[in-house]
């Protein structure tokens, strides 16, 4: 399976997007859910500056299923837009009861009620990814501090059922920490992690197995990149002395 070249960054992807053989959902075209990238792509451009490491590990083909940790509300957004390949995010079913529910709706998304099973969503979602589509979770369910300590089963239930590849991407910088001064325009990292493959199967050792897996591997990540921020900001700092972030 071939991985993607490098993609361009801030509006350039606008003209960029690639994933142009991936299924959409059924309620949705390539051209609802390239519309729903560009606005990720504008809202990562002119709300952050975004620093994006690892796309060349995004597969170009085949069913891919994405893990994120999650922080904030427009995690989904600038994963959605970033991303070389087109996807549909499992997102929470208040987000689409509001303002937003006609545009979300209509770029690709799915709707979930937390809490109790709602197979409708997850069963569409497998289907996307059983016709070698993209599809993005957030396995901690709602957002926190992005540690991934604990996750809910839907990943892993989706990954042992689909046989797809798992991509984690971990995010970091869109939660503004406690205390700190509002930023105009503050740093956000993504880092796109290697693809990687749990057992298929459909019993509930399998999918806790999956999802375990998942939890590892992702939280891992997440270690991964902040191990990198701080050895960026303890280089960059003057004289030996951290800089706030």
């Amino acid at each position: 399976m071939s991985r993607t070249a490098e993609p361009a960054r801030g509006f350039r992807r606008w003209f960029r997007l690639g994933g142009e053989n991936d299924p959409t959902p059924d309620h949705v075209g390539p051209k609802g859910m390239d519309r729903g990238r560009r606005i990720g792509i504008t809202l990562a451009a002119v709300l952050y500056r975004m620093r994006v490491h690892g796309m060349a590990n995004v597969p170009a083909d085949g069913a891919l299923l994405v893990v994120v940790n999650h922080q904030n509300f427009l995690d989904g957004a600038l994963a959605f837009g970033e991303l070389t390949r087109r996807s549909s995010f499992l997102i929470k079913a208040e987000a689409v009861k509001g303002p937003l529910g006609w545009l979300l709706t209509n770029v690709g998304q799915y709707a979930l009620v937390r809490g109790v099973p709602d197979r409708e969503p997850l069963m569409k979602a497998l289907a996307q990814l059983k016709a070698g589509g993209v599809v993005g979770i957030f396995p901690e369910g709602t957002r926190g501090d992005g540690n991934v300590d604990t996750v809910f089963p839907g990943a892993g239930w989706l990954a042992a059922r689909s046989g797809a590849q798992v991509l984690p991407v971990a995010i970091r910088g869109t939660a503004r920490p406690a205390g700190a001064r509002r930023r105009i325009k503050p740093r956000v990292d993504m880092l796109v992690g290697t693809p990687f493959s749990v057992p298929q199967g459909a019993g509930r050792a399998a999918v806790a197995a999956a999802t375990e897996e998942v939890r590892v591997r992702l939280a891992g990540l997440v270690r991964t990149l902040d191990g990198q921020l701080a050895q960026h900001e303890g280089a960059a700092a003057p004289s030996g002395r951290k800089q706030e972030r």
